[in-house]
Parts: C-alpha cells; sequence; structure tokens
C-alpha cells in the first residue's frame, strides 16, 4: 500500500498536507506502552500529535512534512484544536 501524501490525500478528504515546516517546539512523553509525540511548528498555534512504540529522533529546528487533520481533544472540560499527524518525514 502506498504512503505518499498524493495516495493519502486522494482517498481520504478530511487530510491537510504541509511541506518545508520548520518545528520549534517537540517533546515526547510515554503513556502505557506508547511514547507521545507532540509538535509545535512555526506559525501555528495548534499542537500536532502523534504516538510510537519507540523514541523518535529530536525534531526541534528541523523542517518537516507533515500530513494531518483537524481534530478536538477534551482537557479538564475545555475544547482544545490539535492536528493528529498521520505521516510526517524530514526534508
Amino acid at each position: 500500500m502506498s504512503s505518499t501524501p498524493e495516495h493519502l490525500l486522494k482517498t481520504h478528504e478530511a487530510l491537510v498536507h504541509s511541506e518545508r515546516q520548520k518545528v520549534i517546539s517537540h517533546v515526547q512523553r510515554k503513556s502505557g506502552e506508547w511514547i507521545i509525540n507532540t509538535v509545535m511548528i512555526e506559525g501555528c498555534d495548534a499542537p500536532f500529535k502523534f504516538k510510537r512504540k519507540q523514541k523518535y529522533k529530536d525534531l526541534n529546528g528541523q523542517k518537516v512534512n507533515l500530513t494531518y487533520y483537524p481534530d478536538v481533544e477534551v482537557v479538564a472540560g475545555f475544547e482544545l484544536e490539535i492536528m493528529s499527524v498521520v505521516r510526517i518525514r524530514v526534508t
């Protein structure tokens, strides 16, 4: 199965693809057996979140290509906009 951004965007209409976005913050934390990664992108106030089984390389200061969809997460009764990352690649 192909996971190119073009193929993903064709099959899932809600996805968004952004290229060469600068990472200004990257935090990793353990949640059960998963590592939750939160990335902040320059010029965007919403966090980009994805999870992996093992730690990911440090992305601070890197330029990345992201494929994601907007989502809402409820924290302490407040709805927060987040971006759920489907695919991330360092450029």
